[in-house]
């Protein structure tokens, strides 16, 4: 009876005064009175005034349930009261207010009565501390903050772009379980999104498929995780895998497409121009389901819906790409049937579609009707303004483009872009320099793209005048990236300004030797195989040998290789000027590399060794690497060889050379087949060629068959 009564006067208390308690917040400096701090974890401590804190006379050690509490004196006043490992109260002497590890409600007491507040009663988490809750992934494991959840997923995610994509399947799985997360629809979403963040498209659908295959993974919002994937997919230009992922979202009823993901696929196919996937697209969204699903209480499901805007610009998109201007006023048509009045947007596409057919007519009344509809866009301007550079109406681009501006429409990066481009394909290369600073304020492109392509511009009008001087006062501003580089390059080799060439290829080279750390890399532009593979058409195009050999000696030493189909006829060319050297140096890094040299630089390697007398040397570089190209070495081949360079060979070398091959064929039981189809085709040159010499006619004769 007396824990009766003690109850119902708590009870009575804590109606009394949960008005007073609520929303006060203990400070964080009383919890370090207490000394408990680092056992209330995440609690939110209330502040309350002095006289609050007072311990009270009717404290009991026992609870609401009648329970008694085990007491540990913490320190002068302060005890902790235990009722369960999951559950504890602080009853402080002098501060008198308790805490619940449970729940995190922190309550207080008055000199008359003590107050224990219920869970309905307080809310005193602040919206500020919700990201650091915590969930438990299965009972009885230690809890995981969020923020470290997700730390441990972007981990996860990071391990998965780094791996090889011809990861067993058993260790795929080991590498997931490894991270320690909980596979939920929130943590797959966010391993998805961090992967094609990376770009890894490949890796997303491998992920999907491993989950698919996981009997305990049960996704409530299987719908969201596919179509986060179709945006993955759209982002990097896989049309193909998106449909295929799109299809299977329509065999179950818990991923069916809703609008979003009808968006994700429409954008996709219409940017890769496939229109009769997209108009079967279209088709399913205004269709039933194909199969019966257990829709449960969801009866009226009905998941049939109708195209709206983005998926008529998907339409158009795709119009653009495959140059339909039928296709515009479909969509025109549409809208008008629908009851949707096109946006400029819209508008935009549209003319964007009639410029890809050439209809410069209809680019320019579609924009008068934007005029009247609404207020055109930026889309609207590039696209007029890009008529108007395929018409040669250069003043009237400028024009238009003030116009805008005098309007207060912001231009876009890619307006101001297009018309520095159109200015430069006219020569006015002072006046598309002007536009860099607009195209600053606006872009998101680095710098160099924008001087890389006014340089392409200027060389697509054939001005490789202009282009250079783009390029010099680029250099003032930014520094040339690789592909700047090469495009000069190239295009100072197509206009035979070999002089030109050769510097920039002199100071990328140069900044070899400054890069010694990763770091030097920053600012520095180094020759790759493009590079190289244009300074050597460029040396043989005018014959420059010495600059020839010094380019491809670079080449090799930078870790590029030989390609036959690239460089053999480089090579060929080079030894009939001369240059041997090169063909010492073919030889001397395939061989190093454990590579069986091409047939044609075998047999320009044996000409040259019999030219210095060294016939051991010829013949080993002809027995010493195997070959499958056995008819590039048959009798016929060798006897057109030493035809075409007789003029090369003194007068007894094929007969030595035959002398030699007779020696070794005799000592060997099983002779190679290109020795002995080598030494008929020296007898038969030799009878061709035999002079009226006694001598040689004697060596002749004991050498010939009998």
């Amino acid at each position: 009876m007396n824990h009766k009564c003690q109850k119902k006067q708590l009870n009575q208390n804590s109606k009394s005064n949960s008005e007073n308690v609520r929303n006060e917040v203990v400070s964080e400096e009383l919890f370090s009175r207490s000394k408990v701090q680092s056992k209330l974890e995440h609690s939110e401590p209330a502040n309350i005034t002095l006289e609050e804190m007072r311990p009270t006379a009717n404290q009991l050690p026992f609870n609401l349930n009648g329970n008694a509490f085990e007491t540990e004196t913490l320190g002068p006043g302060s005890t902790i009261t235990h009722q369960s490992p999951e559950r504890y109260q602080i009853r402080a002497g002098d501060t008198g207010y308790k805490f619940s590890r449970k729940n995190f409600k922190v309550t207080s007491g008055s000199k008359s009565s003590s107050h224990i507040v219920d869970d309905n009663d307080l809310e005193l988490e602040r919206a500020a501390f919700k990201s650091f809750e915590v969930f438990t992934d299965v009972k009885g494991r230690p809890r995981v903050l969020r923020m470290e959840m997700e730390e441990r997923i972007q981990k996860l995610a990071k391990w998965l772009n780094a791996t090889d994509m011809n990861l067993p399947e058993w260790l795929f799985s080991k590498m997931m379980r490894s991270a320690k997360i909980r596979f939920s629809d929130h943590s797959i979403l966010r391993v998805i999104q961090i992967l094609g963040s990376l770009g890894n498209w490949r890796r997303v659908l491998q992920v999907i498929e491993w989950l698919q295959s996981r009997e305990r993974f049960k996704s409530h919002k299987m719908r969201f995780i596919y179509t986060t994937a179709l945006d993955v997919l759209g982002k990097a230009k896989r049309p193909v895998e998106a449909l295929n992922v799109f299809h299977a979202m329509r065999n179950q009823f818990s991923s069916y497409p809703d609008l979003a993901a009808y968006h994700c696929i429409a954008i996709t196919l219409g940017q890769a121009g496939h229109m009769k996937e997209l108009f079967d697209v279209i088709d399913c969204m205004r269709s039933h389901p194909e199969k019966n699903f257990k829709t449960g209480v969801l009866q009226k499901w009905d998941p049939r819906l109708e195209p709206d805007d983005v998926v008529y610009n998907a339409v158009l998109n795709g119009c653009v790409r495959q140059k339909q201007w039928e296709g515009a006023f479909w969509v025109l048509q549409q809208l008008k049937q629908e009851g949707l009045k096109p946006s400029s947007t819209t508008y935009g596409l549209v003319m964007e579609v009639m410029l890809a057919c050439g209809k410069y007519n209809l680019v320019h009344e579609f924009f008068r009707k934007v005029e009247k509809s609404c207020i055109p866009k930026a889309l609207n301007y590039k696209v007029l303004v890009n008529t108007l550079w395929r018409e040669g109406k250069m003043d009237e681009a400028v024009l238009v483009v003030q116009d805008m501006e005098r309007r207060g429409v912001v231009g876009s990066a890619s307006l101001y872009y297009d018309l520095a481009r159109c200015l430069c394909s006219a020569g006015r290369c002072q006046e598309a320099l002007m536009q860099i600073d607009k195209i600053c304020k606006v872009a998101n492109k680095p710098l160099v793209v924008t001087y890389t392509g006014l340089i392409q511009a200027c060389l697509d009008s054939g001005s490789v005048q202009n282009g250079a001087y783009i390029f010099n006062e680029m250099q003032k501003f930014c520094s040339p990236n690789l592909v700047t580089c090469n495009i000069m390059l190239k295009a100072y080799q197509e206009s035979g300004m070999f002089e030109e060439a050769k510097d920039l290829f002199q100071k990328m080279s140069e900044n070899v030797i400054h890069i010694k750390t990763d770091g030097d890399y920053r600012g520095r532009v180094i020759p790759d195989n493009h590079t190289f593979n244009t300074m050597l058409d460029a040396c043989v195009v005018k014959k420059k040998w010495d600059d020839l050999e010094y380019v491809y000696q670079q080449m090799l030493h930078h870790g590029y290789h030989f390609n036959a189909k690239r460089h053999l006829g480089i090579i060929m060319e080079a030894s009939g000027a001369g240059k041997g050297e090169f063909v010492e140096m073919t030889w001397k890094h395939l061989v190093q590399g454990d590579q069986v040299p091409p047939p044609a630089v075998i047999k320009e390697r044996f000409c040259m060794k019999l030219e210095e007398g060294n016939y051991a040397a010829a013949i080993t570089c002809i027995i010493s690497h195997q070959t499958s190209e056995v008819h590039a070495f048959s009798k016929k081949t060798w006897l057109n060889l030493f035809r075409a360079n007789a003029h090369r060979f003194q007068e007894d070398t094929v007969i030595t050379l035959m002398h030699e091959l007779s020696i070794l064929i005799a000592g060997s039981e099983h002779p190679h087949p290109t020795l002995q189809s080598l030494i008929i085709s020296c007898r038969e040159f030799v009878k061709d060629h035999v002079t009226d010499d006694i001598n040689t006619k004697q060596n002749v004769k004991t050498l010939l068959p009998v």
